[in-house]
């Protein structure tokens, strides 16, 4: 834009609204520029350019932009709003629960605040906290579609399965064509499609103008229910499109993986300094497992015990590993040697002071990163009191149940055969190595095993994990508590099932991965 244009403050808005509206957002931000330079009191001038940064990425500029909005027009609930978002963008949760509760009270009859309000709260795990806002926003808004597929995903983690269902069901009432929302009923495991909704995800399929992302929504969900319908080759060749069309838009190192492996075994093997505190740590139980391995259920058995408190997968671990790399410039396998047993109870520390909200009720918490498997290392080097329950499955239902999953993020390595097998392979290295380094504190849980005996592998858990055996542990699916895993949460409301082995239903369609399995030395 010229900027020697002198349309007023209102005309200049408008034309940024617009350019907003489609897309425009570097027109946008130029435009609100002109308008912040005539009129650096405007609030909305100032709010509409806290917008467009947070659209465009730039949270940390946002916030600038948004306080001032707010210091402006103090009752501009969107201005509040805005800014919670950007707060919570920078990874200011408390700040931004602060404000959009304030945009709350602004507005108490709009349903925008209260869905950011509930939307947000459900990402930072506050899921009791965020059923009633997002119940509110659905209350003043019924045709919010992301409404309802928020709250479904909150309703689930609660363990109410009947109203997640409901909910789903009410959105493809409405909208028979929303691909998430197949895929969203279908994953939740416990739903079977009849024929006809079988049918209409074909049909869907069919459309030459569906969007990549849609096609692999449906793709998925059509794959479970041809799986349902006891048609695996079906679903194994539905499944295969799917994938393929995932990983065109995803890389994955196998190469670089590899390394990052060996690093870390070579940065580990030799022993550790002397723990300045032997007990540090002793709160906590940490959950190493691949995707789709039991790990979910191990957590769940743990915190139906009266000391244990369930905090599914949390994200300190790597936020101090990660902060001290980037302290140091280097990797984690680059200074894990040069580390002293000060630097590592300093870091200990740290992660307890993160992680105290997760003991105001109970003195024992779990933390189930699925990035866990690969820095045991650092776990115990930091927190020597801890344990470390590794959850293992059978290699070929592992594999396969992560390749017939759909991953939100963070999992590139499961779109193709070559790639999972690989990545299972690192795991199942250091995971030994970790066995062999510390095998006091690190205790293989084998979901096979524990099917076949469930009360001595559940006892056997809780004396490794130096807790008293609770009846309650063998009734797991009875306790109430808040879980993430989406495509767990329904499962292990359920008592054992027996019956969870896919692979011999797919014969020799599974012959590649198991070729490629014991070709890297793990029998599949």
């Amino acid at each position: 834009m010229d900027s020697s244009d002198t349309r007023p403050l209102n005309d200049l808005l408008a034309a940024a609204s617009r350019a907003m509206a489609a897309q425009k957002l570097a027109t946008a931000e130029q435009i609100l520029k002109q308008a912040v330079a005539i009129a650096p009191d405007s609030a909305e001038a100032q709010r509409l350019s806290g917008v467009v940064q947070l659209v465009r990425g730039n949270a940390g500029m946002a916030v600038g932009y948004l306080r001032r909005a707010v210091e402006l027009k103090p009752g501009d609930f969107n201005a509040h709003m805005n800014l919670g978002s950007a707060l919570f963008q920078c990874q200011y949760p408390d700040a931004a629960f602060a404000s959009m509760r304030r945009a709350c009270e602004l507005a108490p009859d709009a349903s925008a605040p209260w869905y950011n309000l509930g939307r947000a709260l459900h990402i930072a795990r506050h899921t009791e906290e965020a059923r009633p806002a997002l119940e509110r926003a659905m209350a003043l808004d019924p045709s919010h579609t992301m409404t309802r597929m928020t709250l479904a995903n909150v309703l689930n983690g609660l363990g109410d399965i009947a109203g997640t269902v409901q909910l789903y069901r009410d959105v493809l009432k409405s909208h028979p064509n929303h691909a998430r929302a197949w895929y969203s009923l279908v994953n939740l495991k416990t739903v079977k499609l009849d024929s006809a909704e079988v049918r209409h995800i074909r049909q869907l399929l069919e459309r030459p103008n569906l969007s990549a992302d849609d096609r692999v929504w449906l793709g998925f969900a059509l794959a479970k229910s041809l799986e349902d319908q006891d048609d695996p080759a079906a679903s194994f060749q539905t499944l295969q499109a799917a994938n393929a069309i995932k990983r065109r838009f995803t890389s994955w190192d196998i190469a670089a993986e590899q390394q990052r492996v060996d690093n870390l075994i070579e940065a580990f093997a030799q022993p550790l300094p002397p723990a300045a505190d032997p007990k540090l740590g002793s709160e906590v139980i940490f959950i190493a497992c691949l995707p789709r391995s039991g790990s979910t259920l191990t957590e769940h058995i743990l915190a139906s015990h009266s000391q244990v408190e369930g905090a599914n997968e949390i994200p300190d671990l790597a936020a101090v590993i990660g902060g001290e790399s980037k302290r140091r410039q280097q990797t984690l396998a680059q200074w894990a040697p040069l580390a002293t047993a000060e630097d590592w109870h300093r870091l200990g520390c740290e992660y307890l002071e993160r992680t105290t909200h997760w003991r105001k009720h109970k003195p024992r918490f779990t933390d189930k990163n699925l990035g866990n498997w690969s820095l045991v290392g650092p776990v115990l080097a930091m927190l020597p009191g801890a344990r470390v329950v590794n959850t293992r499955r059978d290699p070929l239902e592992t594999c396969f149940a992560c390749y017939r999953q759909l991953f939100s993020d963070g999992a590139a390595f499961t779109y193709d055969f070559e790639s999972m097998a690989h990545y299972y392979a690192g795991y199942d290295r250091i995971s030994r190595f970790w066995q062999q380094r510390f095998p006091e504190r690190y205790h293989d849980h084998i979901y096979e095993d524990m099917l076949a005996d469930p009360e001595g592998r559940i006892r056997e858990l809780l004396a490794f994990c130096d807790l008293p055996f609770e009846p309650a542990c063998l009734a797991f699916h009875k306790t109430t508590r808040a879980v993430r895993s989406t495509a767990s949460a329904a499962q292990v409301r359920q008592p054992l099932q027996s019956d969870t082995a896919r692979s011999a239903r797919y014969g020799a369609l599974l012959d590649p991965l198991r070729d490629l399995l014991r070709q890297l030395g793990i029998p599949g």
